[in-house]
């Protein structure tokens, strides 16, 4: 239930974002069915933007398989991190349900959750708002286009943006370290783009939490229970 809580309005979010989606996936020709089957199966909004760019190119199947790969490569250092809040005892089959939806805000809400252990049901509760809501999204997005301008309903991606500042700025408010990573994420971010353009989105990702983490975890590594303990 609090996983339900929780993900209810990254849900809702994820409806309003998945109407920008359906337009893009409307223009490559695909049926609000495809749509909504592919956003359930992929429920990221920058590999499925690159998934639908080279489908509408006739592009192989191959050549799409990777082109998502790279887009998406980012959840598996989100799925590394994730792993860590599972007590070691977590049955196997409940690690592969948990990754099949690790997106940005899901990952926000389980890292940000108090308790030395996470239960995978939490995130089982936020994919049932998440997954659907995406999906719908997208499907509604199709059938949208027939009704709305693409101005307008691409406007309303806005609210992805309305997400991200609602999973990150609690944790930053409490944590001066937290919040110092993010104001450097969002600068070194915008250096890579204006500097690294041919760098896809995805990887400068990866670069930069990599390099960003690093940092934080070398200059200012978290204590364990023993290290407070005696402390």
């Amino acid at each position: 239930m609090d996983g339900f809580r929780d993900g209810t309005p990254i849900g809702l979010g994820y409806f309003v974002v998945g109407f920008s989606l359906g337009i893009v996936a409307k223009y490559v020709g695909l049926s609000p069915l495809q749509g909504f089957v592919i956003s359930f199966l992929n429920n990221a909004s920058a590999g499925e933007y690159a998934a639908f760019t080279v489908i509408g190119s006739d592009a192989p199947y191959i050549e799409i398989a990777l082109l998502t790969f790279i887009a998406n490569a980012r959840y598996v250092l989100m799925s590394t991190v994730l792993s860590q809040k599972f007590s070691p005892d977590t049955p196997f089959y409940h690690r592969i349900f948990v990754g099949f939806d690790v997106t940005d805000e899901i990952f926000g809400i389980s890292i940000a959750r108090g308790g030395r252990w996470l239960n995978p049901f939490y995130n089982y509760g936020a994919m049932l708002t998440a997954l659907p809501g995406w999906s719908l999204g997208t499907a509604c997005g199709i059938v949208a286009w027939y009704f709305f301008s693409e101005a307008a309903v691409s406007a309303l991606s806005v609210a992805l943006y309305g997400m991200f500042l609602a999973v990150i700025i609690p944790p930053a408010r409490k944590d001066k370290i937290i919040g110092g990573a993010v104001v450097i994420s969002f600068l070194l971010s915008f250096l890579a783009e204006k500097f690294f353009p041919e760098i896809s989105a995805g990887n400068r990702t990866i670069v930069l939490t990599i390099l960003i983490a690093g940092a934080a975890a070398i200059l200012f590594p978290v204590k364990t229970d023993y290290e407070k303990s005696r402390s």
